[in-house]
């Protein structure tokens, strides 16, 4: 193949010391003096003041290597530092050079020219424009004895086997983040991690996630935002939402805001989630639940960076990642007119179904002693489990009885009970057979329970803090009591304003009511606090420094 070295004339390095050229090293001359490199044709580049300095040294290239072509390009640059201009001209001529590269070799010769023409040449390179090799010369160590050395520097990153490898090793580590470091056997489910690992970083396109409830779609959410965040392509929050709890007017303003005044009780403005997540990353949970009034302002917003706040005559920008779960099939929301088809077609680009736990029961073996290790963290005291018991559970685990209705966070329910009773650290058969027992009983109740109506929005609405498992444990009174709890607590703004709303009455009756303490030790017995619930609105919002 034929060598065509494209190369900026060096003002300086080109002209030689007083016209004593011959005597010092010029590098766009030097390399066409090496014998093992022959240069067929040399385009240089050069700027209006030094027209006669390239003509000089074209004369000097074709006296000491007749065999080279020489090709005067006019860089029409009035400030060869400016980047943006620079960048400019660069780019328009590698449009217009020819070079037909079955049969030549393109070299690009950057040991000439400003900082700013040689980093231009380079990311000209590197995104193919110029579709190349960079092409270094140096000095010789003594004057006059030579023309140098050159490096030839190939930018296809694949060809250099320890590249390769830490690229593979930066890979690898990212899907374990993603994992939360778990050793997961699923085939399937490794090769749609590895593949999320690779969008996260590329990409910042909306991600659309689906799968059953409890499959992991919040806790993938929130790892994808921490690698992103590790990796510097952004600075802002994560920003959480269960759109099923979003209900009549009030979901319009909690997700976009509003202007002071804009309806009877709007006595403040109010930024919404939106803007809260500007910079950052907003995962709309149960997406598929969203009004179609909500979907309508939130297409604008994605497409365009920009929305109206209710009660707002200028538009609010915000720009965010956008991650959407859902357990519904949207396809079918969209033929039923429960979802809009342009929605849809914007947050499909990236689609990643998790399967349920009942498909991966090869990973609940590792994700046991994930939840084991989980429970040490927490409660600071670390529980073992025996190998008889860990076989009992195992063999139970992967079996057809084990129906897994709630997915992860059954097992998680399981282990963290388990662990609690667990006598001495220990978690012994009898611990395992007693939870079995309960696990069935249990599933055994969520399939038979009633469904319709009310009872059908309550269970909605509560499985996003209880497991199936708990939700099946509880009576309709006890779901519509609980339930009112949840809402009253994600509408005030502390624990002490929603157990003064809820016990509105009897604390008249108290001389010191603790109306915290109250709410606190109720929600405990389902296993929730009022920080996993939200506050002032229903959402977690995660703060960079968190």
């Amino acid at each position: 193949m034929k060598n065509v070295v494209l190369g900026i004339l060096g003002s300086r390095l080109d002209a030689g010391q007083r016209g004593r050229r011959w005597d010092a090293w010029r590098p766009s001359v030097a390399i066409c003096q090496h014998e093992d490199l022959l240069v067929d044709r040399f385009d240089l580049l050069y700027l209006p003041r030094d027209v006669g300095l390239a003509e000089q040294v074209s004369r000097d290239i074709q006296q000491i290597s007749p065999e080279t072509a020489v090709r005067l390009h006019l860089l029409d640059l009035k400030d060869p530092w400016d980047f943006e201009s620079t960048y400019d001209s660069l780019f328009n001529l590698a449009a217009e050079l020819v070079c037909d590269l079955e049969k030549e070799r393109l070299l690009l010769h950057i040991t000439t020219g400003t900082h700013v023409q040689q980093i231009c040449m380079f990311l000209l390179c590197e995104s193919r424009h110029l579709p190349g090799q960079l092409l270094q010369a140096s000095p010789p160590k003594r004057k006059g004895e030579g023309p140098g050395t050159y490096n030839r520097i190939d930018l296809d990153l694949s060809k250099y086997d320890r590249i390769a490898a830490r690229f593979q090793v930066e890979h690898d580590s990212g899907s374990a983040f993603l994992k939360s470091g778990i050793s997961t056997r699923s085939a399937n489910y490794n090769t749609i991690i590895d593949r999320i690992e690779r969008v996260a970083i590329q990409s910042n396109a909306p991600v659309l996630l689906t799968g059953p409830t409890g499959a992991g779609k919040t806790q993938l959410a929130r790892r994808i935002y921490e690698l992103k965040r590790q990796r510097a392509q952004f600075a802002g929050r994560l920003v959480e939402v269960n759109c099923a709890t979003l209900r009549g007017d009030g979901a319009m303003s909690t997700l976009f805001g509003h202007t002071k005044g804009a309806f009877t009780g709007a006595q403040t403005a109010r930024a919404g989630l939106l803007k809260e997540a500007h910079g950052g990353m907003l995962f709309l949970d149960e997406v598929g639940e969203l009004g179609l009034d909500e979907q309508a302002m939130l297409l604008l917003a994605i497409e365009e960076r920009k929305y109206l706040p209710v009660g707002a005559d200028r538009e609010t920008i915000s720009q965010f990642l956008l991650i959407a779960g859902t357990n519904r099939d949207l396809q079918q929301a969209v033929a039923s007119g429960a979802f809009r088809e342009d929605l849809l077609a914007r947050i499909n680009l990236w689609t990643f179904n998790l399967p349920g736990l009942i498909d991966r029961r090869e990973d609940i073996e590792p994700n046991l002693d994930y939840e084991l290790e989980r429970f040490a963290a927490s409660e600071g005291r670390k529980v073992a489990m025996g190998k008889e018991a860990r076989q009992t559970f195992m063999q139970f685990a992967v079996s057809s009885e084990a129906r897994w209705l709630g997915n992860f966070r059954d097992l998680t329910a399981a282990v963290t009970r388990m662990a609690t009773l667990a006598d001495g650290g220990r978690i012994t058969v009898v611990d395992v057979e007693h939870e079995i027992a309960r696990l069935k009983q249990a599933w055994q109740r969520g399939s038979a329970a009633p469904h319709g109506g009310d009872t059908d929005l309550q269970t909605s609405e509560l499985s996003s803090v209880l497991s199936t498992i708990q939700l099946a444990a509880l009576d309709r009174f006890e779901m519509a009591q609980l339930l009112d709890v949840v809402r009253v607590c994600r509408e005030s703004d502390s624990l002490s304003d929603a157990g003064r709303t809820l016990f509105a009455v009897s604390r008249l009756e108290k001389a010191k009511p603790n109306d915290a303490d109250r709410l606190r030790k109720y929600l405990a017995r389902f296993e929730l606090t009022f920080d996993t619930l939200g506050t002032s609105t229903p959402c977690r919002t995660t703060s960079v420094d968190d």
